[in-house]
């Protein structure tokens, strides 16, 4: 294990992160109307430290590395220590700053940010400083294209290849552009990411939201995030004339979010013939699309709610849960039962891969439908040999069994961590609901669970050490398990 490589790669990540926590200090420092000075001098305090830090890692390493690649075994403890570093010091500015956080609950808030889960424990948002709350949306802006990839596309100059860190940021492991540098690929990413995000905010502002909130709310789109400077999220603009357009600019912006973004190169390229393969996105889009019905249909007829009223409710919490971003309008809470289960099944698919969206993800749902109907016919039809196709690309069955395990083992880590907050929270009165709610929102980066942690709560009230389990349960979620769990194998650490 080459320690002085991984340190020297996790110092200039913290320098990334260091030079966006001062660019909201700077923000803060002119941000005259609302008067952050005390925000300013804490996030320029934090970036500080963030960057003394940065320095105590990078610098033994630079006389100490001489790789010109990044092995794999190194790539991997690199991603999981890098997300669990930038969360521990992504906190520093809630843990400083008025009206402040405590340890816990800002290691939760920086985790749910740079992991875009969205959940939150500060009780009224709107008693923090601007420049704390941008710094809230630029994690997960940071978050949604991946740090990782941020920092493959703008840090490249590093002096070794950065493929392996690429291939193990769980987000992005598609090879269909074929690119032969893994920066160039990289970097198309993050100008297409960017693209959105512009594309996003100036829709914002020309529906009437302020420069801050439109950027705000389009960081938080476009990386599937879901944290508003507004206690009332979205709902904040329900009173405005044009709020539903508001919500269907928000809606069509958070489905592209959780579509696989290298299909918008491979579109942009012209390559037609791949884009009439791709079943993540209509999978994803019709699977959406089916609930929106059900639950606009059985609203009316049952609640006897207006068509148009449920239909623009049930559009907008469908694809806001699907995408994984969390926005709210409506509390979903009060809605049927048999409407919460369609809702917590959408919790745990997720978006696509290579989106920036959580959850298990689309493509894994299709290989388990696709196999479990051959498993069936198999049962009349012993003899008949089946292929699994996916995206017109066949999947082995090596491979079939990796993603079998995967959803056994993510389902299992929900159930045994619903466990784990009962006993955390055990005489507090918390409901299984609650306690389940609370797993899935965090494991498939949702932001509000059911109960408890509805869409109108937060998480505020659960104790301490449930905060810190559960952001270890965003980052668990967000790296789709393995990249973190690996770091617990003793054998990882050996010297070659």
């Amino acid at each position: 294990m080459n320690f002085y490589l991984i340190t020297r790669i996790l110092g200039l990540l913290l320098v990334l992160e260091a030079a966006t926590m001062a660019l909201c200090g700077v923000f803060a420092t002119f941000d005259i109307i609302e008067g952050d000075t005390e925000a300013a001098k804490m996030l320029f305090l934090s970036a500080a430290i963030t960057g003394g830090f940065a320095l105590l890692f990078t610098v033994p390493g630079i006389t100490k590395t001489k790789h010109d690649t990044v092995p794999k075994r190194e790539a991997i403890v690199i991603v999981g220590l890098g997300w669990i570093l930038c969360s521990i010091f992504g906190g520093l500015p809630y843990l400083l700053c008025p009206p402040y956080m405590s340890p816990a609950g800002a290691f939760f808030e920086s985790a749910s940010g740079f992991t875009t889960t969205g959940s939150s424990v500060m009780i009224v948002i709107e008693q923090w400083p601007r420049g704390i709350l941008l710094w809230r949306a630029v994690t997960q802006l940071l978050g949604g294209i991946g740090i990782l990839v941020l920092f493959v596309a703008l840090l490249s100059y590093i002096g070794v290849s950065s493929k392996s860190l690429f291939q193990n940021e769980s987000s992005f492991r598609n090879g269909d552009l074929g690119l032969a540098r893994i920066q160039d690929t990289a970097t198309m990413l993050l100008r297409l990411y960017l693209g959105l995000v512009v594309i996003c905010l100036l829709g914002l502002k020309v529906m009437g939201l302020t420069w801050f909130n439109a950027t705000c709310h389009a960081f938080t789109t476009i990386s599937t995030g879901g944290l508003s400077p507004h206690s009332q999220s979205i709902g904040y603009y329900s009173e405005w004339g044009n709020s539903w357009l508001i919500e269907l600019w928000l809606i069509i912006f958070m489905a592209l979010g959780s579509l696989n973004f290298l299909l918008f190169i491979v579109a942009l390229r012209k390559n037609y013939r791949r884009l009439l393969k791709e079943e993540d996105a209509k999978w994803f889009l019709g699977l959406c699309g089916l609930v929106i019905i059900l639950i606009t249909c059985g609203r009316t007829y049952n609640d006897g709610i207006s068509i148009f009223s449920s239909l623009r409710d049930s559009a907008f919490i469908v694809i806001s849960i699907a995408s994984t971003t969390g926005f709210g309008t409506s509390d979903y809470d009060q809605w049927p039962t048999w409407a919460k289960v369609l809702i917590a099944c959408l919790m745990l698919m997720g978006g696509c891969s290579g989106s920036t969206a959580g959850g298990f993800k689309v493509g894994r749902l299709i290989v388990f439908a696709k196999s479990a109907r051959n498993e069936v016919i198999k049962t009349f039809r012993p003899s008949q040999v089946f292929r699994v196709v996916v995206n017109g690309n066949p999947i082995d069955d090596a491979n079939r069994a990796r993603i079998m395990f995967f959803l056994v083992l993510y389902l299992m880590i929900a159930i045994g961590a619903t466990a784990v907050v009962g006993f955390l929270e055990a005489g507090t009165g918390i409901s299984l609901e609650s306690c389940a709610g609370t797993v899935l929102a965090t494991i498939s980066s949702i932001g509000p669970g059911f109960d408890a942690v509805g869409p109108t709560k937060n998480f505020a009230e659960l104790r301490e050490p449930t905060k810190v389990f559960l952001g270890w349960i965003m980052i668990l979620g967000r790296l789709e398990l393995f990249a973190l769990l690996v770091l617990f194998v003793p054998s990882l650490w050996r010297k070659y």
